[in-house]
């Protein structure tokens, strides 16, 4: 059974690399993470009242202190989605202000409730990034539930430390590969040189097809494509031939690999925007080391951030990039990456759980249980 607090690696799970203190994208100094998490009502969907299964998630690269930008690199593995702040980062190579992720129609509240938190904070509004995946199956999301003040309130929230994962924040009424999705996030420490510096990584999942899911090279969706498939509880659903849950998992129908992920990479390398776009590149082979073939109809979008760059530490009209790594010592950072972003949407999967939302549509919460079972079948866990 499940437990609250449980992660990947607690059910053995073998992943490369090393992880930082928390295994989370606040092991880079000084990156804090915020949710607000809105869940009300059941049943029958009524528009504008519920049910709500929504949320916000921010992600502070400079913490409530700064609002100095940071480098940024983007990258858009898949365009059927929405990140702001694109233009910033194609010509300056810069992120503003704290990082928003929430559901698809509520990129604008969220968006203007930064600008509001950063003006009333530092005097002026930022430009932000801001992206989202669509949980429209399991919330209310024509009912506009996100305002400006729950963006404004996960950002005061937001601090360093443990980050809690899976139903929770902008994760709150996701779907990850068939099953129920959300935040996760996971980090690596390396060293170039003799120098120790950390990447870490937060996603919010809501992407990919059962079929093709594989945990630690293991064929899990295939070994569980016929159980925990989404469905809509016995009587609940509005729409006539819905699947409807039976008691044993059975009953429920695949999904297409659609929906959108986005992932978000945090690194004190000092890094340049140019390697900073070529960082967030290597995401998406994290996201493809768990089955996922970005399907057409899910936004994969990546933004990527150094929290240790000369241009933090100038005023705007002075930006200026100062020492960087070098090129030849970029492999530890992109293998860090590629590590990072597959344990955090493992641990989105193994920390969301069982939810049933908008007329009774229902997302199984990843069963540890089965899921140790097929590991230990092809001997994908890790020694205790």
């Amino acid at each position: 059974m499940a437990t609250a607090g449980d992660r990947a690696r607690d059910l053995g799970i073998a992943f490369d690399g090393k992880p930082g203190k928390f295994n989370a994208i606040t092991d880079v100094a000084g990156v804090e993470v915020g949710h607000v998490t809105l869940i009300e009502g059941e049943g029958r969907t009524e528009v504008g009242r519920g049910p709500v299964r929504t949320g916000v998630t921010v992600v502070l690269p400079r913490g409530h202190v700064s609002s100095k930008p940071v480098n940024g690199g983007f990258f858009n593995l898949n365009g059927y989605g929405e990140m702001t702040g694109q233009s910033y980062l194609q010509d300056l190579g810069l992120v503003y202000g704290p990082i928003g992720i929430s559901n698809t129609n509520a990129i604008g509240q969220v968006y203007a409730g930064i600008q509001r938190w950063t003006a009333e904070k530092f005097g002026e509004a930022s430009t932000p990034v801001v992206a989202e995946t669509w949980d429209g199956g399991i919330n209310d999301i024509q009912g506009f539930h996100v305002t400006p003040e729950h963006a404004m309130e996960a950002i005061e929230r937001a601090k360093g430390g443990p980050v809690v994962e899976g139903n929770i924040g902008g994760g709150t009424g996701m779907r990850c590969f068939g099953f129920k999705g959300g935040i996760g996030t996971a980090s690596r420490t390396i060293s170039i040189g003799e120098k120790p510096y950390v990447v870490g990584v937060l996603v919010q999942c809501n992407t990919g097809a059962r079929d093709v899911l594989r945990i630690s090279g293991t064929p899990v969706g295939h070994e569980l494509n016929a159980k925990w498939l989404p469905c809509y509880a016995p009587g609940q659903s509005a729409q006539k031939k819905k699947p409807e849950c039976e008691a044993d998992g059975t009953g429920g129908k695949p999904v297409p690999d659609d929906g959108s992920i986005i992932v978000v990479v945090a690194t004190d390398v000092p890094l340049s925007s140019t390697v900073l776009n070529r960082v967030a590149r290597r995401a998406s082979l994290g996201i493809g080391r768990l089955g996922s073939f970005s399907g057409n109809g899910s936004g994969d979008l990546i933004v990527s951030f150094s929290t240790t760059s000369a241009a933090n530490d100038v005023p705007d009209e002075q930006l200026k990039e100062g020492p960087m790594v070098a090129t030849g010592q970029l492999d530890p950072v992109f293998q860090a990456t590629v590590e990072a972003t597959e344990e955090a949407i493992v641990n989105a999967l193994v920390a969301a759980r069982t939810m049933t939302g908008a007329n009774g549509y229902t997302l199984f919460g990843m069963p540890h249980d089965e899921l140790k079972q097929i590991l230990g079948l092809y001997r994908r866990q890790q020694a205790k």
